[in-house]
């Protein structure tokens, strides 16, 4: 239940305290080890390099790409990342949501879907025309809420490493 004296992107849970902010420049001893159990999640391990041109990214104000932390009970327990990108189908922007984690033991309090609401409140205030985003097929936890948030687009993606 939303209370009246909240931020617009904060929630009560009880005790705990949803809270929906951008990363910031001090965020990123938290936000890390989020981003570590994504690629623990998805399998993979990003090189530290990588890691590093992209937190930087995120801080750039000349950057697309942005990030935002979900914070319960003053600890950070979720993060996504978007960024915002052409298209020739229309004349605003799109905006690709291309991360979302939420930590292992908050799941289930509404995290990912509050993540996934700021993206959509962030690319409309951007002038954006669309979210899009691509899960794995198995991900079957995700897609029911990803079903209740957002329609499938019939699209396969295919893709070639260069």
């Amino acid at each position: 239940m939303a209370r009246s004296d909240a931020p617009a992107d904060a929630v009560s849970d009880g005790a705990a305290r949803l809270e929906i902010r951008p990363v910031a420049a001090g965020d990123h001893d938290a936000w890390y080890p989020l981003w570590r159990g994504y690629q623990s999640f998805y399998d993979t391990d990003i090189p530290e390099a990588t890691s590093r041109i992209s937190w930087q990214r995120l801080l750039d104000p000349a950057e697309p790409m942005h990030g935002a932390l979900g914070v319960l009970g003053g600890r950070p327990v979720g993060l996504v990342h978007y960024l915002e990108h052409r298209s020739f189908w229309t004349e605003g922007n799109y905006c690709y949501l291309q991360d979302l984690f939420v930590a292992p033991e908050a799941r289930g309090a509404g995290v990912g879907r509050r993540l996934i609401e700021h993206v959509y409140a962030e690319a409309r205030r951007r002038g954006c025309s669309r979210v899009h985003w691509l899960t794995q097929e198995g991900n079957t936890t995700a897609r029911r809420l990803y079903d209740r948030l957002a329609e499938r687009s019939g699209f396969i993606q295919y893709r070639k490493i260069l």
